[in-house]
């Protein structure tokens, strides 16, 4: 029989990623026939634009193994398509093709013995990344009442705290979970911080492509290029997380060298290459071809639509909800209904998902997942899921916002059902909060 010797004692320790557990298990209750709200997951359900669904289909003989680094052309492609929407400059040596951002920034972990540290709140597989390469992770402070902004101050007295020589920032803008963005005045202190302090910065800008406001995207690389790697990929714009394809973008000095070398040797010693039908169908992705940055900037309308309208039905109930800058997230908080959540024996944020989950339908995550203190009531609603269940939901309401539907139109309960029932849900929700108070 097994020892429970035998195995890594720090799995034990975490459990499966949140995000992808509660997809499951709401696919599972569906799949029952029962009704759920899924505001628990993440994921762009737009078609697959044509244009790659052809160039998909037409490289699916290419069955070779491709260099660990990624296809030389398409290596050539993403330096010239950050460059130009980035406005910095960045040549192919810097580029590396991956598995999905996720797996390279946790390459890039591996690589480096460095602490990490993370804006509050963060996405829910960093941490635990360092947990099982046993390096340590710190959460920089943050404020719910200042909408979990980073503070420089805050970010300076995290890295006092550490003792470890080798520090490591990894910054998510626009924010899963927050949907905020990172301001350029920000960004300069940042980089001058940790310029000052040798931090290496990890930029994930996998939703940049999805800035409501198209043009107020910034990279920390701006202000600190010689220190930073930038990490994106296809999943969230293009709608293609299942495609698993991600880069990074070393720093343009001899750290990134250094960095390159080492994923290389770290790639070819674990995923090898990215499948390469993928990596040929991407050179249409990087293209920069009109007709595809047409369907970004629509699809990206689209989300900042649907997102703004369910964020304006929430504060209209008085949930505390934080600007949304990007992305499909909103963080709402429910620190304001706390007597009459404990009433019902809720007093953290794994005990609201909870709650909410078993007696409205509605699937959501706890803030304790996203590194924010499991008594604040945060929790993460993602919106891009409602009323984009089904295979054939997403080109509906994409075509209807391309006859013109205006905001007001688009969010129409006969065009947004399930958004108007779950919004009708939560306010059933908090009349019962404020139903208990009338009661005493």
């Amino acid at each position: 029989m097994l020892k429970n010797q035998l195995f890594n004692p720090v799995f034990s320790e975490l459990s499966p990623s949140s995000t992808l557990y509660i997809n499951e298990t709401v696919n599972a209750k569906w799949s029952q026939g029962e009704q759920v709200f899924h505001m628990g997951f993440g994921e762009s359900r737009f078609d697959v634009h044509p244009i790659l669904q052809r160039a998909l289909a037409q490289h699916a003989d290419k069955k070779s193994y491709l260099p660990a680094r990624g296809l030389p052309p398409l290596c050539e492609q993403v330096a010239t398509y950050y460059q130009t929407k980035l406005g910095i400059e960045f040549g192919a040596p810097q580029v590396m093709v991956g598995p999905g951002s996720k797996l390279l920034i946790y390459g890039l972990q591996t690589i480096l013995d460095a602490d990490l540290f993370l804006p509050t709140p963060s996405w829910v597989s960093y941490a635990p990344q360092a947990t099982i390469l046993g390096r340590r992770a710190h959460y920089i402070s943050a404020d719910i009442q200042d909408d979990y902004r980073l503070h420089p101050g805050a970010l300076e007295e995290a890295l006092l705290a550490s003792d470890n020589p080798n520090k490591l920032l990894l910054l998510n803008s626009p924010n899963n979970p927050s949907g905020g963005a990172l301001d350029a005045g920000l960004l300069q202190e940042v980089a001058g911080i940790c310029r000052a302090n040798d931090v290496i910065v990890l930029s994930d800008e996998i939703y940049f492509q999805l800035c409501f406001n198209r043009d107020s995207h910034i990279s920390i690389a701006s202000y600190y290029p010689e220190g930073t790697a930038v990490l994106g990929g296809l999943s969230k714009h293009l709608s293609l997380g299942g495609w698993r394809l991600g880069v990074a973008l070393m720093p343009g000095s001899p750290l990134g060298e250094e960095l390159m070398q080492r994923m290389v040797v770290f790639a070819s010693e674990t995923w090898s290459s990215v499948a390469a039908p993928v990596q040929y169908a991407a050179l249409q992705a990087y293209g920069l071809s009109d007709e595809i940055e047409d369907y970004v900037r629509d699809c990206c309308n689209i989300h900042a639509i649907r997102t703004r309208h369910i964020r304006r039905g929430l504060q209209a109930l008085g949930i505390h909800c934080c600007p949304v800058e990007g992305a499909f997230y909103i963080a709402a908080n429910f620190d304001e209904f706390r007597a009459g959540l404990a009433r019902k024996g809720v007093h953290t944020s794994s005990d609201l998902s909870r709650y909410l989950l078993q007696k409205h339908a509605i699937a959501s995550l706890p803030g304790i997942d996203f590194g924010i203190a499991e008594q604040q009531l945060t929790l993460r609603l993602s919106t891009s899921y409602l009323d984009m269940e089904s295979a054939a939901d997403p080109d509906r309401i994409y075509q209807l916002y391309r006859r013109g539907a205006d905001d007001e139109q688009l969010m129409a309960q006969q065009h947004h059902p399930v958004t108007a029932a779950a919004l009708s849900t939560f306010a059933e929700f908090i009349a019962s909060l404020e139903g208990d108070e009338q009661k005493l």
